[in-house]
């Protein structure tokens, strides 16, 4: 049986396109979505712009200010104290259960995905070693398997990620945050729950302390 593709809706690939410019700072933490220009150059209506802007407020990238319009979300250290000690707690408890849920499979994967990460940190490649720690990070909480958690999670880090990468040009930080990525994962494959909730609140400490 033939079943019939259902196309993305527009909004959604302009939220991409948004997303991306706000995560590469073409549009500036505090810089003013001016809604009729940005559809003039996307070459869309003005409803589709709206639709997309709302997608992004919902994730915390836009902030939308009673009589003033859309502005693209700033992160004050306070925000970030705050996003941090939600984050610890969620992805502490994802740490713990991923040690008693793994496969085997599983288990070989998180590994696959540390050595990738151990060879952008001796590259220094930086957009690399951010991109495979998402990725890390992404299939803990897979296979902790709490869609609900992890969809605050997921919300939390898109906007950590306007400022995460930053923390890693710190004197040493990309080297720490290495280090403490092997705990995370040696835990997990011994299936020791409580030292990988151990290894995770501790790389979420250091992490907020290389941000300060």
């Amino acid at each position: 049986m033939n079943t019939k593709l259902i196309n993305r809706p527009l909004y959604e690939d302009v939220a991409d396109r948004l997303r991306e410019q706000i995560f590469s700072k073409q549009l500036a933490p505090g810089s003013w979505l001016d809604e009729q220009s940005l559809a003039v150059q996307f070459g869309i209506s003005r409803t589709p712009m709206r639709e997309a802007i709302k997608v992004l407020a919902s994730e915390g990238l836009i902030t939308i200010k009673m009589r003033r319009g859309a502005y693209v979300t700033e992160v004050n250290r306070g925000d970030l104290e705050q996003i941090f000690t939600v984050l610890s707690l969620l992805e502490c408890q994802a740490a713990k259960e991923s040690a008693l849920k793994a496969t085997e499979d599983e288990l070989n994967l998180l590994d696959h995905l540390h050595h990738r990460l151990e060879k952008a940190a001796a590259d220094r490649d930086i957009e690399q070693f951010f991109e495979i720690n998402g990725k890390f990070h992404e299939l803990i909480q897979e296979i902790a398997g709490n869609r609900w958690m992890n969809g605050v999670i997921a919300d939390l880090r898109k906007v950590l990620k306007l400022h995460r990468k930053d923390s890693l040009t710190s004197t040493g930080r990309l080297q720490a945050s290495l280090v403490e990525h092997r705990d995370i994962l040696r835990a997990i494959l011994k299936r020791d729950e409580l030292a990988a909730e151990a290894a995770m609140r501790k790389h979420f400490t250091r992490g907020l302390e290389a941000l300060r």
